[in-house]
């Protein structure tokens, strides 16, 4: 019983301006609950809601600078159909 794992992975180099747009559109994805990522070979939909978990790292080192963001939550629990369970055992001999 596990969901399928679905992923986007994108990466590209950008000025300050463009680095801003991004992250305003993760912001505004965020309040309005719906962000989509695509490029021209894929697509994923992420609904954020309810308490999500930022983990924020910044490092410099040997003149490069990083900061890395993640920011997490639990996905709706799709509603499982009801299925009869069936259990038997094979009689003693």
């Amino acid at each position: 019983m596990s969901q399928g794992k679905n992923s986007f992975r994108h990466e590209s180099l950008l000025n300050a301006e463009g680095m801003q747009d991004i992250l305003k559109a993760i912001n505004k994805g965020i309040a309005k609950g719906n962000i989509t990522f695509s490029d021209e070979d894929d697509e994923i939909i992420m609904e954020p809601e309810g308490l999500m978990n930022l983990k924020l790292t910044a490092t410099q080192e040997d003149g490069r600078n990083r900061i890395n963001i993640r920011i997490t939550w639990q996905g709706k629990e799709e509603k499982k159909a009801k299925k009869n369970l069936s259990v038997k055992s094979r009689p003693e001999k």
